[in-house]
């Protein structure tokens, strides 16, 4: 039958004042935000703790996001949306901005997520980056990343998260390029910057619509006033929402940035890729999910369910044919975050299950890169997958810890990605009418892409013979693969925990805990049952891993690319053309742009500027001979000038 959604869901009418453990929620942006200050300005005098102090910020932030969250659950449903009031920040004319704190269930869920798995990766990190004499450095950077994605999530109007969202921005300049010195990873973290600039645009005019028809940025005032204004101001602000979704989640047509963000450490992509940044663009629109469960956001919903599908086919096809490991896991970064978009694009029957799936991903996602980064450490830093093979005897920790979390991501029965992906699926189909087939069978058809690369990813990295063995890196030095150290190890055992754990955790609890934030999950009722959409992507997944088990796990793999290849191949490996498309539309144009504004600057305002500045200097350069300081030069001037007005008067008389 045909497919609907229910639009009904019901939030908290208004926040109330924080009290209790809750006034001190300052901490969470405090405590990092000062050990990035203490490392920065203290200088090589912290070289020796800093790590440690860098840490310990982050942890202490976790264990009081802890407390906070138990001390809401005590409270009953209509309690647990708090405001904390900090200061006035802005006041200008009409504009008033107070710098405060939502303390609800949709934020605190982003603060454990952020603070605990941000504190796994910054224990990592200790191993990690235990040889480069800039790790204090790297521990503050990681720091401030973390007080601006805490800010983003915590703010209490669409001013303060705007505020988190540019410092995000900055902290991931400073650590995609960590390694400046190579030009690849200078050219990526300006390739983010600037990409993340174009959907910051859009957010930032959605912000001005908002205090132009509303009067205000704070989320009480908009989420109240949204309903009053036309259809057309609804979507446009949607829209433009969507746009800064797009630039920070790494979502079509701005998700060229996201795999080029490998250049940094490999803590640095599971930070960004896991855990904080990528989740920013689902974050605000479920923060945002009042708007978008107006009926005049009919459209807007729309195109976020289709940007979101075309994501997540972009990110499984071109995941088929990298052979760089990081890369591979970011553009499967870039295809489960466009599930989750998917997912809020279906307005109240979607909006836990992305936050879900967001969870999930957090988990065996970061695990995953942690893993990857593992498998590097050991290998000289080697990341080429068609180098490698047969390290599952060499790292059986990483290699147990990495394989869970892939079940988990190709939706495992029983695993986290199962009870988070297959929900999305299950909705998809409900979108209504031939909506429901097509985006169903979009999200149906990435589940068995998923399951395809990355078996082969299992396969090329951990099984099969070890083609590493006549090998040597760029370097010169032979290949001696070690397991990690337990700083490193121990961190991905908890995170592996959760890829197995979580989803059967959360599926049952989430959507209740939410519903002060982003209202009542809708029912939905689809062409296709619940558990009929989970055998078929149980079976489109077994299908997609037997593909890749047949095509790489039945005889050994070249060393070297193969060069000839089928067209999709080379499109693939070309990111399907995303950067040349960018070049074509942005690049070429502005530099075109730019060099005409140039022409026009030199030749027309300069040039008239520099045509009248040259007049009147020839000019006077020639009144100046006139003027040669001998008086009987000067009598001779007034004589000829008087008998010029004397000739001329006559000449009047008589004419």
């Amino acid at each position: 039958m045909t497919g609907t959604i229910n639009l009904a869901g019901t939030l908290a009418d208004g926040a109330q004042q924080a009290t209790g453990v809750a006034n001190l929620a300052w901490l969470l942006l405090v405590l990092p935000a000062a050990g990035a200050a203490v490392l920065l300005i203290g200088g090589r005098r912290t070289d020796k703790w800093g790590h440690l102090l860098g840490s310990a910020t982050v942890i202490g932030a976790f264990v009081y996001g802890l407390v906070l969250f138990f001390d809401t659950t005590a409270l009953g449903a209509d309690d647990r949306t708090r405001d904390l009031h900090l200061f006035d920040w802005i006041s200008v004319n009409s504009l008033s901005v107070d710098l405060g704190l939502r303390l609800d269930p949709l934020s605190l869920t982003f603060v454990l997520l952020i603070t605990g798995v941000g504190s796994l990766i910054h224990i990592y990190s200790i191993g990690y980056m235990s040889d480069d004499r800039d790790r204090r450095r790297f521990f503050a950077y990681l720091n401030l990343f973390v007080s601006a994605m805490l800010l983003l999530v915590l703010g209490n109007s669409f001013v303060t998260l705007y505020f988190g969202w540019e410092g995000v921005g900055l902290a991931s300049y400073l650590l995609i390029g960590w390694y400046q010195g190579k030009d690849f990873a200078a050219t990526a973290a300006k390739k983010a910057f600037l990409m993340n600039r174009v959907g910051d645009v859009g957010l930032a005019l959605a912000i001005f619509l908002m205090f132009k028809h509303m009067g205000s940025t704070s989320y009480d005032v908009v989420f109240a006033e949204i309903g009053n204004q036309s259809t057309g101001v609804v979507v446009a602000i949607g829209i433009l929402l969507l746009l800064g979704a797009c630039g920070k989640s790494g979502q079509f047509p701005l998700q060229a940035w996201l795999p080029d963000a490998m250049a940094g450490p490999t803590p640095v992509s599971a930070l960004i890729h896991a855990a904080t940044m990528v989740t920013a663009g689902v974050y605000l629109i479920a923060r945002s999910s009042p708007l978008y469960s107006l009926a005049q956001a009919e459209d807007a919903r729309f195109v976020v369910m289709i940007i979101g599908a075309i994501t997540l086919l972009i990110g499984c096809v071109i995941g088929c044919a990298y052979d760089d490991f990081k890369k591979v896991l970011a553009y499967s970064t870039v295809s489960q975050i466009g599930y989750m978009i998917l997912a809020v694009g279906l307005g109240p029957a979607g909006y836990a299950l992305g936050i879900l799936h967001l969870l999930t991903h957090g988990f065996f996602k970061a695990g995953l890169f942690l893993g990857a980064g593992s498998v590097m450490h050991g290998m000289n830093d080697e990341g080429d997958i068609r180098r490698l093979g047969g390290l599952a005897k060499k790292m059986p920790i990483t290699f147990i810890t990495w394989t869970l979390g892939y079940l988990a991501l190709i939706g495992f029965p029983f695993l986290s990605g199962y009870f988070s992906k297959d929900a999305i699926i299950s909705a998809a189909f409900s979108a209504g009418g031939g909506r429901g087939w097509v985006f169903g069978g979009i999200a149906l058809f990435g589940a068995g892409l998923t399951a395809f690369y990355m078996t082969r990813l299992l396969i090329l990295v951990f099984l099969g013979k070890p083609r590493w063995e006549k090998l040597k890196s760029e370097d010169g030095r032979a290949y001696h693969p070690h397991e990690s150290g337990p700083t490193m190890t121990i961190p991905m055992i908890i995170l592996s925990i959760g890829s197995v754990a979580a989803g059967a955790i959360l599926s049952g609890m989430l959507p209740g805990w939410l519903e002060p934030s982003v209202g009542e999950l809708a029912e939905v009722h689809g062409p296709l049952s619940h558990t009929a959409v989970s055998i078929l992507t149980v079976g489109i997944s077994a299908i997609g891993a037997a593909i890749a088990f047949a095509v790489f796990g039945r005889r050994e793999q070249p060393v070297t690319r193969p060069q000839r290849v089928s067209w999709p191949v080379r499109a693939a490996r070309a990111d399907l053309y995303g950067n040349h498309l960018n070049e074509a539309l942005f690049a070429r144009p502005g530099v075109w742009l730019t060099r005409f504004l140039v022409f026009v600057d030199n030749r027309g305002v300069d040039g008239v500027v520099n045509g009248i500045a040259a007049g009147l200097g020839g000019s006077s350069g020639r009144l100046r001979r006139l003027q040669t300081g001998f008086v009987r030069s000067y009598a001779l001037s007034m004589l000829g000038g008087s008998i010029l007005v004397i000739a001329a008067l006559l000449m009047v008389r008589f004419a």
